[in-house]
């Protein structure tokens, strides 16, 4: 299931693939989630009323689960930076070939992080030229993260651990600082930097 900006139409359907609602602003666009409770969400960062950003950190905030992927022409470190700390779980292009299109939507549904290769390229080089030496993860930080990296929500990993989704939001807060970072998928890519994780999936 997804949901996306009206102008974000593939050349055609796929099976597995159901559109159910299409926002042409941020504010449409969290409403519009709110009601059809999408997997998965490619959203636009300029849009009227509220940019991309704004609207991933409303879904963010009422406790939203679906997988946002930006889909933008912007490609800058601040606007790559700004959407996976309000919480996108991917960041393509729009020049991204139809088929890549549909994989990454569909690898976004399987807990998966999809990140166009120059957006992969920035962020590593922004988390090796800014972020300071790491304090060394507790190892149940680093479980914690490794199954963040699985795609796995806090509530899931609460469960797969015996431990309160309060604990794993704990280790998850202290393992970002530990990190120097904010948000889940960034503290991933930095474990993955720093060889903390397997870069494979």
């Amino acid at each position: 299931m997804s949901i996306r900006p009206a102008d974000m139409r593939p050349a055609a359907a796929e099976p597995d693939i159901e559109v159910v609602a299409e926002a042409g602003s941020g504010t449409e666009a969290v409403a519009l989630a709110r009601a059809s409770g999408p997997d998965v969400i490619l959203m636009d960062l300029r849009m009227p009323k509220c940019d991309g950003v704004e609207a991933i950190g409303r879904l963010r905030a009422e406790g939203s689960e679906a997988r946002i992927i930006v889909l933008t022409t912007y490609d800058t470190d601040a606007d790559i930076l700004r959407a996976v700390e309000a919480g996108a779980t991917g960041y393509l292009l729009k020049d991204t070939p139809r088929a890549d299109l549909i994989g990454a939507i569909r690898a976004a549904a399987r807990g998966e992080t999809v990140l166009a290769p120059v957006v992969a390229g920035r962020l590593v080089t922004r988390v090796r030229g800014d972020a300071p030496q790491a304090e060394a993860l507790s190892a149940r930080e680093t479980q914690v993260l490794a199954l963040v990296a699985r795609g796995l929500t806090n509530g899931q990993i609460g469960r797969e651990l015996y431990v309160s989704e309060a604990t794993v939001k704990t280790h998850l807060t202290r393992a970002c600082a530990k990190l120097g970072v904010t948000g889940r998928t960034a503290a991933v890519t930095r474990a993955i930097e720093l060889g903390v994780l397997p870069s494979g999936r």
